[in-house]
C-alpha cells in the first residue's frame, strides 16, 4: 500500500478522498477539467428508481460559512443512469465507482440496489436514507434505527457488494442507528448528511427556497460531522466514512483520526471544482508536517 491508501470494505484505495454525492454529477462533468482518475473514487449523483424532477425553484440557498440546498433528488432513474451514464463515465474514470441511492420505500430502495450492483463499474452502494429535501423518502427512513436497519436488511437481500449506509445529523441518537445497521448487515456507515436549515428573505418575508427548508451544508458544519464520526466509530466494528464540511488536507486527516476510513468532500467541489484534486496533492506535505507515515495508520487514533 502506498503513503496515501486506504482499504473501504474490502476495496483498496489510491487515497481517501472521495467527492460525495450531489456535488460531482456523475463524474464526466468533472472530467473536462482535471483527471479524476487521482481521486480514490466518488459517490455519483442520488439515484432512485424512477426519473425525478425534483423540487420547485429557487433550490439554493447562501449562508454564512456553506449553503443550503433542497434539490430533491433530481435525476433520470436507474434506467437510465445504467444505459446513459454509466457508459459515458466508464470512458474518464477506470476504478471502481459509488453508487448513491435513494427510495421513497424499502422496495424501492431494493429494486434500485439490486439493478447498480449488477453493473461492472460500481463498487459500493451507497444507500441513502438521511436526504432531507424530500417529503415521504430519504430521511424518513434515516431517523428510525427500525426503518434503518429494515432497509438495510432488504438491501443486503439482493445485492453482492458492500453496502454503506448514509446517515443523517437530523437525529437526537446517531449511534444507535449506526448500529442498528451494523446488526442489520451494514458494510459500512457514511455520515454525516446535510443538516435541516432554512433561510428568510427580509424583504418578502418568505423562506427564499420554495420547499421552505433545505439541506445545511459547508465548513460550518465541520465539528458536528466530526463528534458524530467520533461517536459512531468508537461504537461499530465496520468501516466508517466521514464528510460533513470537508474542505482541507488537514479536515481529512482530522476526520480519519475521529475513525474515519474514508473521506467525503461536497460542498466544497461547488466552490472550487479542483479542491479534491489539489487536496489530494498537498496530502502527503501535510502529513510531513505531523509526522505521520502512512494514512491506514492514523485511523481512528485519536488521544
Amino acid at each position: 500500500m502506498g503513503r496515501l491508501s486506504v482499504n473501504l470494505c474490502g476495496i483498496e484505495l489510491d487515497n481517501p478522498v472521495i467527492p460525495a454525492s450531489g456535488t460531482f454529477g456523475y463524474g464526466y462533468e468533472y472530467a473536462a477539467l482535471y483527471d479524476i482518475n487521482c481521486l480514490g473514487t466518488f459517490s455519483f449523483k442520488g439515484t432512485t428508481k424512477d426519473p425525478r424532477f425534483g423540487n420547485p425553484t429557487p433550490r439554493i440557498a447562501e449562508c454564512t460559512a456553506g449553503m443550503i440546498n433542497a434539490v430533491g433528488l433530481q435525476n433520470p432513474g436507474v434506467e437510465k443512469v445504467i444505459s446513459e451514464e454509466l457508459p459515458k463515465l466508464k470512458k474518464c474514470f477506470h476504478k471502481p465507482v459509488m453508487a448513491n441511492v435513494s427510495g421513497f420505500s424499502v422496495e424501492d430502495y431494493a429494486y434500485t440496489c439490486e439493478k447498480l450492483d449488477q453493473e461492472e463499474q460500481v463498487g459500493w452502494l451507497e444507500v441513502n436514507v438521511s436526504c432531507p429535501n424530500v417529503h415521504g423518502g430519504g430521511m424518513s427512513f434515516g431517523t428510525d434505527p427500525k426503518a434503518a436497519a429494515e432497509v438495510t436488511r432488504a438491501v443486503k437481500a439482493v445485492t453482492t457488494k458492500p453496502v454503506i449506509v448514509k446517515l443523517s445529523p437530523n437525529v437526537t441518537d446517531i449511534v444507535s442507528i449506526a448500529k442498528a445497521c451494523e446488526d442489520a448487515g451494514a458494510d459500512g456507515i457514511s455520515l454525516i448528511n446535510t443538516m435541516l436549515g432554512m433561510r428568510i428573505d427580509l424583504r418578502t418575508r418568505k423562506p427564499i427556497i420554495a420547499n421552505k427548508m433545505g439541506g445545511f451544508s459547508g465548513s460550518a458544519i465541520f465539528p458536528v460531522a466530526l463528534r458524530m464520526v467520533y461517536q459512531v466509530a468508537n461504537a461499530v466494528k465496520i468501516p466508517v466514512v466521514g464528510m460533513g464540511g470537508v474542505s482541507s488536507a488537514e479536515d481529512v486527516i482530522e476526520m480519519m483520526l475521529a475513525g474515519a476510513t474514508a473521506v467525503e468532500i461536497g460542498a466544497a467541489n461547488l466552490v472550487d471544482p479542483y479542491i479534491c484534486r489539489d487536496i489530494i496533492e498537498k496530502l502527503p506535505d501535510v502529513m510531513d508536517s505531523y509526522g505521520i507515515q502512512n494514512l491506514y495508520e492514523i485511523i481512528g487514533k485519536v488521544r
